[in-house]
Parts: C-alpha cells; sequence; structure tokens
C-alpha cells in the first residue's frame, strides 16, 4: 500500500545557505509542476517580518535558477514563519499552533548535525513528532561513533521507515542511470562481473578550490565530503545485484548490501594530497594537515567482484571539472588476429557531469589485407532541457514517503566502517601544483595510470 503524502513541509534553518541555494528553488520547481500544494513553513531564529522573508526568498531564487513568476507567486501563497531559538520550548508551541491540522508534517532539517538533538527533542515534547518524517542532510556524523550516535537519536523518536537521509548524489539522474543501464540490457549484465572485468575507475574532479569554505573543509577533508557518501554510493549502484522487487526497500537493500562487502581501506591503498596553496585560504590553518586530493583502491569481497579493483579518485584544483566512470574489460585470453600491441581493452564510460554520456571502447579492423584492429568510440550523449534537479526528485519522494533514494542507516555505518580505519592512521601528505591531477605519488596505485576526464569548451 502506497505511504500517504505528508501535508506539511517544515524547514529548519529556512535563511541558511543551503535553503537559499538549493531547497527554495525545489520548492519552486515542485509547485510549478503541482506537485506541493501544502503549506511550507520555514523555521528561523532570528526574528524577521514576513515581508522581510519573501524578500530574502525572492533575493534567493533570483541568484539559483530564476523566478517563475507563477510559480512564484503560489509559493508565497504557501510560506509561513515561525522564529525563535531551538533551545526555547516556546518556539516549538508555536510551531504546532502554525501546523493546526497537519497529521503528517515533513521535518527538514537543514541545520548543523550539533543541533538535530536539540530540534528533535523540541519537537518532541511539544507534540509535533505523531505522524511525522524527518529529512536530514550529510554529514551524517563524523566517523562511525558519531554517525552511529546520530542514527540511535533519530531512532529514538521516528521509525525508520521515518527518516530519510539525504544524499543528493543518489537524486541524480545519470547516477539513477548507472543501475538502469545495467538492469535493462541483459547482454551487458551477463558481462557485468570478475570473469569479464580487469578494474573500475572513478573520477570526481573540480577544477575549483575550497571557493571561501575554507573553514568548513577544514572540517572536512575530500575523504569525509565525498569518498565517504557520494562516491561509495557510485559504487554501490555500478556493483548491487538485481533487486528482488522495485519496492524502494528492495533496492536500497542491494546497495547497502555492497557497502558492507567494501573491505575497509588500509594505508596502502591510498594516497593523500593537497593542492599548493591551500594554506593560504581563508580559515585554513597554516600547517594544514586536511587533504583536498584523494586517490584511493577499493575491493568488494563477494562472487561477483572477487579481486576486482575499483579505483577512485577525487580532488580540487586539477584540469576539469567532471566526475567519470570507467569500466575496463579484460582483453581476449589469446591472440587470433594480428592485433596492434598492447591490445586495446573493450570499456565503457559514464559521463555522470557535467554533460551526461554513455560510451563504449569497441575495436574494428583497420582497411587492408592485415588483420588488424583499432580502437573506436561509440558515444551516446544525453541532454534534457527537463530534467528533474536531485533537491526537487528527492523533496517530493519524501513526502511521498518513497525512500529509494535515500541512504539507509546500516549503510551509512557501512560506509563509515570502510573509511574509519584510514581517519585513524596519519598518513602522508603529498603537495600538488593547481590544474594537475594531484600528487605523482597517485600513480603508484594503479597499473598503466589512471583515465582523465576529457571536457570540451
Amino acid at each position: 500500500m502506497a505511504a500517504e503524502t505528508s501535508d506539511a513541509l517544515v524547514v529548519f534553518g529556512f535563511t541558511g545557505d543551503l535553503a537559499a541555494k538549493k531547497i527554495l528553488p525545489a520548492l519552486q520547481a515542485l509547485v510549478r509542476r503541482g506537485h506541493l500544494k501544502g503549506p511550507v513553513i520555514g523555521v528561523v531564529k532570528t526574528e524577521r517580518t514576513p515581508e522581510q522573508i519573501s524578500a530574502k526568498v525572492r533575493e534567493s531564487l533570483e541568484k539559483h535558477g530564476g523566478i517563475d513568476p507563477q510559480a512564484f507567486v503560489s509559493l508565497l501563497g504557501l510560506l509561513r514563519y515561525v522564529s525563535g531559538d531551538y533551545q526555547d520550548s516556546a518556539t516549538f508551541e508555536r510551531l504546532r499552533k502554525v501546523l493546526g491540522s497537519a497529521a503528517r508534517p515533513l521535518y527538514y532539517l537543514a541545520i548543523p548535525p550539533s543541533l538535530f538533538t536539540t530540534v528533535i527533542e523540541g519537537l518532541a515534547k511539544s507534540g509535533c513528532i505523531n505522524g511525522a518524517r524527518v529529512v536530514v542532510e550529510k554529514p551524517f556524523g563524523r566517523n562511525l561513533s558519531s554517525a552511529q550516535a546520530l542514527n540511535r537519536t533519530l531512532l529514538n523518536y521516528f521509525p525508520d521507515q521515518a527518516i530519510f537521509r539525504i544524499d543528493h548524489y543518489l537524486g541524480k539522474e545519470p547516477v539513477q542511470n548507472l543501475i538502469y543501464f545495467r538492469f535493462a540490457n541483459p547482454f551487458f549484465e551477463a558481462g557485468w562481473n570478475r570473469h569479464s572485468i580487469q578494474r573500475v575507475q572513478i573520477t570526481m574532479a573540480e577544477r575549483f578550490g575550497v571557493a571561501g569554505r575554507g573553514r568548513f573543509y577544514e572540517e572536512v577533508g575530500a575523504i569525509r565530503d565525498v569518498v565517504q557518501n557520494h562516491l561509495l554510493m557510485v559504487i554501490a549502484c555500478l556493483a548491487m545485484e538485481q533487486p528482488s522487487g522495485r519496492d524502494h526497500e528492495s533496492i536500497r537493500k542491494e546497495r547497502v548490501n555492497v557497502l558492507k562487502m567494501i573491505r575497509p581501506l588500509i594505508p596502502s591503498d591510498v594516497v593523500r594530497g593537497q593542492f599548493h596553496g591551500y594554506s593560504r585560504e581563508g580559515g585554513v590553518a597554516p600547517d594544514s594537515q586536511v587533504e583536498t586530493f584523494a586517490a584511493l583502491r577499493f575491493y568488494i569481497d563477494s562472487e561477483r567482484w572477487a579481486g576486482v579493483p575499483f579505483y577512485v579518485r577525487t580532488g580540487k584544483c586539477l584540469p576539469v571539472t567532471a566526475t567519470e566512470v570507467l569500466v575496463e574489460f579484460k582483453p581476449p585470453c589469446w591472440p587470433v588476429l594480428d592485433e596492434v600491441e598492447p591490445p586495446f581493452p573493450n570499456y565503457a564510460r559514464f559521463r555522470l557531469s557535467p554533460d551526461v554520456m554513455i560510451a563504449l571502447g569497441t575495436n574494428t579492423k583497420v582497411p587492408g589485407e592485415a588483420m588488424v584492429g583499432e580502437r573506436i568510440e561509440l558515444v551516446a550523449r544525453h541532454c534534457s532541457g527537463d530534467e528533474t534537479e536531485p533537491y526537487e526528485r528527492l523533496l517530493g519522494d519524501a513526502m511521498k514517503g518513497d525512500a529509494t533514494l535515500f541512504a539507509r542507516g546500516d549503510g551509512v555505518e557501512a560506509a563509515w566502517h570502510v573509511v574509519q580505519p584510514i581517519l585513524e592512521t596519519p598518513l602522508p601528505l603529498h603537495e600538488y601544483e593547481p590544474n594537475t591531477w594531484g600528487p605523482r605519488e597517485a600513480n603508484r596505485l594503479i597499473e598503466g595510470g589512471w583515465h582523465n576526464p576529457q571536457v570540451s569548451g
């Protein structure tokens, strides 16, 4: 039976950076498509007039995606506001009154994780939790123990099916397509295993630096920021078994199963780097040991993937901004043709951003008498003018109670279990120059070198 849709949305941190950049544009898009009709209640810590908050909403939308005049007016008509300190029970009593007859509210905690417990306890004491759902943003803790503590807090007040942990990467269309491509093409799925695949490479490159967020980055670093969550989720989508059903728990179960089978990292699987000049960024310690680059090697201890290395690389100030997956197949077992040496392995290449692309590397005969081949790449490029943005999709799904694209609590803990050993171990930090592919030490992880995404323009 389908879950009932939430009848109110409450956003804590309504005037914050996340709300401005992601949540408000998503709300306008949901209104435009007719998917949001109930009240939206913004909770703010500083007292403001409705006019001031409406002006803030307009300013945010103008900066981040633009204003749809009709949808904007409709959104303003849905907005309600509550102001007050999260430590003050009166704030939550006012929220209870503004909720009115709403019986199934969705609470979005767009606030620092340190405030989660305070807000959840305030909701519980004021009687606002019955029938409710809650959305929490990453980071889901700083390490395994803090992730476990966060899960205990959430489960003390909400049933597991009412908890929605947002990793916006799962809401991206091209990430979902990794799963669809595999299971919708049986000829491909038949060779999607250790018998046919020799290795997988995943690169998430960013041409920019920390963009004025040095203080934040000092708290996380590349491994906590994108490896433990986004990139392990990409591995899970690539490596999961076919779900037994189309329901969200069947799909989430298979992703979590992969995460639980990934071998915990050891120091020889990791190379950390920091771009030259990072220590001069605002909010960064002069002697900072935080990595802005990481290259890692993962293994999945399963029948399908035993012995297949998954190489992951991410970094700031690299030559391009792009995320790409390269799945390299094994060469033929014995030469039967006059192939060029070295032989070209077949591959599948998935560009996840900035554009969306699927490409197949194959071999074809060179014209002439000799049976000699050359590599060609068959490219299919997909560009849609009306793709649903991740936050619009995820907010809409959370309101409907569909958890397919959300991280599960045990999956979050499994991902932390994978990276925890190297977070506790001092590892060398290698400097690299901006606009390069990171420190040369990263090349020792992978025989034959890394695949570098190419972006035109």
